[in-house]
């Protein structure tokens, strides 16, 4: 396999013309001469195959669809996959991939680094392919707007990678928040662990590239720097040209549930209380080591405003007043303070508990949430009853989710003291410098 992969004439005609294939004619959600309509499964084509990818790769063949086709820039990480579904086509270049089968596939699964993501959806988009995208949605804001107004005009079903989201729990904490049993909730602290991977450093010096690696075509639309496996294929996400640390990573399992049961919309002011750095410049590089930030949200729908807080790294969630003693704040999780009762849970939807000493007089909420059959089944039953709303976690959800994300991030970036006052109409942050990191800049040969 070659280590660098020059930018034919081919492939930029390709990405230059994908929204001319829009225009193809849709028939109940399928693209037509695709292979959906001979045997009633979806043609799953997936861009990553290594790594993440495989679970998702799994889930939608656990779902009864057909793995059409595979793309990896590594094909050693990507191997076990490989051999595990022999009959799909196998391809290094997802733009190849796209161009030679697109017209037998019905929907692109995208498990790649954060900042291939958009470009990626967008052209599977503009061929009206359905979408699953892993999280953060995208490296940029500008580009998770992007990919939200070309999936409506499109007609396309989408859903993103925080599969959480189709959670027993998740269900679980929206009764128990929206039936009032809480009480008003005024703040929310957040936390995780992570990052398990080193941020807060300068990127480091070359390597060769390995022989199974096309790095150029890993780095994609990110600018032409050098490999190292300090990097790719893992510790990626704490580089800013690459990923979006441990907020973005975790985020979405995590700050998703508060978001979705106090539908708390996007957040008004985004403020740095801590963002770690001990090493000088590593802030041009990559993200903080920990931090801790806080997210202010309007009243509405007849409920007050909300506080959430977010904590990583060395940063715990305090133990609340009158906190039982045979609890501990969770490692990845939430805590709701409500004038009521206090409430955690963890990660991906993690099982809500009461936490207060008066826990015994809590009465669980009747059950007035649909349930989930899954997250990668809401998404195929969506495509084959060409109902965009069936995915719950399609991009009307995961675009504020992940702008929200993204503003804490671009806050972290430029540093502790940092106030953001957010307008999402004007895309505007009161600050200069954020307001630069809104949006996306690729190299040349590359665009959405």
């Amino acid at each position: 396999m070659k280590k660098t992969t020059s930018i034919s004439p081919s492939r930029r005609h390709f990405l230059g013309t994908a929204a001319g294939a829009a225009s193809l004619n849709i028939l109940s959600g399928f693209v037509q001469g695709q292979g959906t309509e001979a045997n009633g499964k979806l043609n799953i084509a997936a861009i990553g195959a290594g790594g993440r990818a495989s679970a998702n790769i799994d889930g939608c063949h656990k779902a009864g669809q057909n793995i059409y086709a595979l793309c990896d820039v590594d094909a050693a990480r990507a191997g076990g996959t490989f051999k595990k579904f022999p009959d799909a086509k196998v391809f290094t270049d997802w733009r190849e991939m796209l161009e030679k089968e697109g017209d037998k596939i019905d929907a692109v699964v995208i498990s790649t680094p954060d900042h291939l993501h958009a470009v990626a959806a967008m052209a599977a988009i503009k061929m009206g392919k359905h979408v699953y995208v892993e999280k953060p949605l995208t490296l940029t804001i500008s580009e998770a707007r992007a990919l939200h107004e070309a999936a409506k005009e499109a007609g396309v079903c989408t859903q993103m990678g925080n599969t959480g989201h189709a959670a027993e729990g998740a269900r679980l904490t929206n009764e128990f928040v929206q039936s009032g049993s809480l009480g008003e909730i005024e703040q929310i602290y957040c936390r995780t662990n992570r990052p398990v991977w080193p941020q807060d450093l300068i990127r480091p010096e070359a390597e060769p590239v390995p022989d199974t690696m096309d790095w150029d075509l890993w780095l994609g639309p990110a600018a032409n720097k050098p490999y190292s496996s300090k990097i790719a294929p893992f510790k990626w996400r704490g580089f800013i040209d690459y990923g979006t640390g441990a907020l973005g990573d975790m985020g979405a399992h995590i700050i998703d549930h508060p978001m979705w049961a106090l539908g708390l919309g996007l957040p008004t002011k985004v403020s740095i209380e801590k963002a770690d750095r001990n090493t000088p410049g590593a802030e041009k590089d990559s993200h903080p080591s920990s931090c801790i930030i806080n997210f202010e949200f309007a009243a509405a729908n007849g409920r007050g405003p909300v506080k959430l807080q977010w904590r990583d790294g060395q940063y715990k969630i305090p133990r609340t007043k009158g906190m039982r003693a045979d609890k501990e704040t969770p490692d990845n999780g939430c805590v709701y303070l409500g004038s009521e009762h206090d409430m955690m849970h963890g990660s991906h939807g993690g099982k809500p508990e009461i936490i207060d000493a008066n826990f015994a007089s809590f009465k669980k909420p009747a059950e007035t949430e649909e349930r989930s059959p899954g997250h990668y089944v809401e998404w195929i039953n969506a495509i084959q009853k060409n109902d965009p709303s069936l995915a719950k976690s399609n991009f009307d959800v995961a675009v504020p989710l992940t702008e929200t994300l993204l503003l804490g991030a671009i806050g972290t970036l430029i540093g502790e003291g940092t106030e953001l006052t957010w307008d999402p109409k004007t895309m505007k942050t009161g600050n200069a410098e954020a307001d630069k990191l809104v949006h996306h800049n690729y190299r040349d040969g590359w665009a959405l």
